[in-house]
């Protein structure tokens, strides 16, 4: 029986679903039929696969044949099932070896002259075939992506012939195989770069300890920006499955991703003129947007109230649930969003409200539109409100006396205060739940009466009341205390600024 299968994966969101290419050749007129829900793409590999067969000095077969991809409700994009394609027709015809086939995966894009392409999303496909005890075939260019995965054979390989040799017994593919993981690079900017704003300074190390969500206010120039670029310094590694994840994501998002850095927290700053498909992700075939992209990592929103309100409204799920779902009307995708929201914004319109300059002219009425911009729903769900001041020109010009902290320093802490965490309850604070926060964000009666008093006197709303004791308990964790004292509680209180009742 001319009949052929090879197994490839195919893409749904970050998974890699698989995919057994059946290829059946039987007598009649000269044809070649792909059935199984494919795209244009996928219906042009045809013509691809026919020419690199050609050209790598194979026969073509001269009959019917018909290729499925199953299951055929799973649609079916992109060049990269024209290397299985190209197996099944080979092996269908007896050019190479049926039963080899059974042990491996296939991926590639094929040139018309049998070269192999690289692909996107290759590291979920990895994984997915480690789970199910198969080697994976790739292209050579894929093959460190691959390797990200520990325990599972990848055979990169240049042309369509090293495959076939392979599988043929004849010239054997070396299987690669991750032995160390990749040396992360050394960050080019640090937290010592930023001179003063210690108070501001003091806050991101609270929020990178927790993972809390943190709106800055101040006059333009005054190290906003600059500070919410070094967060990711202070930030600890990624761990393995965290940094897979985030890999995963960035690698079918036909962005790629730097190799050597696939354990940093990814940092993403979108323009206020990004849509709300750029933002939480989109399109007719589902892609990631900026909060899956910074998974695991930070979204740095600048000049917050520039960006559309509804834009910033599709925000308000995400930050609570951790993943975002976008549904189309033949499909439904789902995505990890677990970010770190860092916002900045001017105080007014004109941006001095406050300045020591005097330079502001704003209304009352002009600076309430202006922080109307952004809604009471999505600030309650924003963990640190600050007020980044101007800093003196001594302080810029000498700096401070004992000198700067470095990035290293307060990572040190930082990762301190998350062990602490993962050995209490498995996770980072501002990722509680209503009952975890019950259990390991105990205060005493007189903490009990402060934030009372707290509530009814700023009308903090109850999901405020759950993020000062998670925000309490990351400052207790940097603290190293057991328990969350009066102080600790006070300073998260002194936190939550902007929604307060006037």
């Amino acid at each position: 029986m001319s009949l052929a299968i090879v197994y490839s994966r195919g893409r749904s969101g970050i998974d890699a679903p698989l995919v057994t290419v059946e290829v059946h050749i039987s007598n009649g007129l000269p044809a070649l039929n792909i059935v199984g829900l494919p795209e244009t793409a996928v219906k042009e590999s045809k013509d691809r696969v026919r020419g690199a067969i050609i050209n790598s000095r194979f026969e073509f077969p001269q009959q019917r044949i018909t290729i499925n991809l199953a299951p055929a409700d799973l649609p079916k994009e992109g060049g990269r099932f024209d290397l299985a394609i190209a197996l099944g027709i080979l092996a269908a015809s007896d050019q190479i070896p049926k039963t080899a086939l059974a042990q491996y995966e296939c991926l590639g894009e094929l040139s018309l002259g049998g070269e192999l392409r690289p692909i996107n999303g290759v590291l979920p496909v990895a994984i997915q075939a480690k789970q199910a005890g198969r080697q994976l075939i790739v292209p050579e260019s894929n093959c460190l992506e691959a390797m990200l995965v520990q325990d599972v054979g990848v055979l990169p390989a240049k042309h369509l012939l090293d495959i076939c040799a392979h599988l043929s017994g004849r010239q054997s593919i070396l299987v690669e195989r991750q032995t160390l993981a990749p040396e992360v690079s050394a960050f080019e900017i640090d937290f010592a770069d930023v001179h003063g704003q210690y108070q501001v300074k003091r806050a991101f190390e609270i929020a990178a300890a927790g993972m809390h969500n943190l709106i800055m206010l101040g006059p333009p120039g005054t190290g906003k920006s600059m500070l919410a670029s070094r967060m990711p310094t202070i930030l600890p590694l990624l761990n393995e499955i965290q940094g897979q994840e985030s890999a995963a994501i960035a690698s079918i998002s036909d962005q790629g991703f730097d190799i050597h850095n696939w354990l940093k927290a990814p940092y993403r700053a979108p323009h206020h003129t990004a849509s709300a498909a750029a933002l939480v992700g989109g399109g007719s075939n589902p892609k990631p947007g900026e909060i899956s992209l910074a998974h695991w990592g930070v979204l740095f929103l600048d000049e917050l109230p520039e960006f559309d309100r509804k834009v910033l409204e599709v925000l308000r799920e995400p930050l609570e649930t951790g993943h975002i779902t976008i549904s189309r009307a033949n499909r439904q995708v789902d995505f990890p969003a677990t970010f770190q929201l860092i916002a900045a914004m001017n105080p007014c319109p004109c941006g001095y409200l406050g300045d020591s300059s005097g330079r502001c002219h704003c209304s009352s009425e002009q600076v309430a539109r202006y922080r109307a911009k952004i809604s009471g729903p999505l600030l309650d769900r924003i963990d640190m409100h600050l007020e980044v001041p101007r800093v003196a020109h001594e302080v810029l010009r000498k700096g401070s006396p004992a000198g700067e902290e470095s990035s290293a320093t307060v990572r040190a802490r930082v990762e301190a205060a998350r062990q602490r965490a993962f050995a209490r309850a498995g996770k980072v604070n501002a990722v509680l739940s209503a009952v975890e926060v019950k259990r390991h964000c105990e205060l005493t009666d007189a903490g009990h009466e402060l934030l009372a008093q707290a509530m009814e006197r700023f009308g903090l709303s109850n999901r405020a009341y759950h993020r000062i004791l998670k925000l309490a308990r990351s400052i207790a964790d940097l603290a190293g205390a057991e328990n969350i004292a009066i102080v600790h509680l006070s300073e998260a209180i002194g936190y939550r600024r902007l929604d307060r009742r006037t």
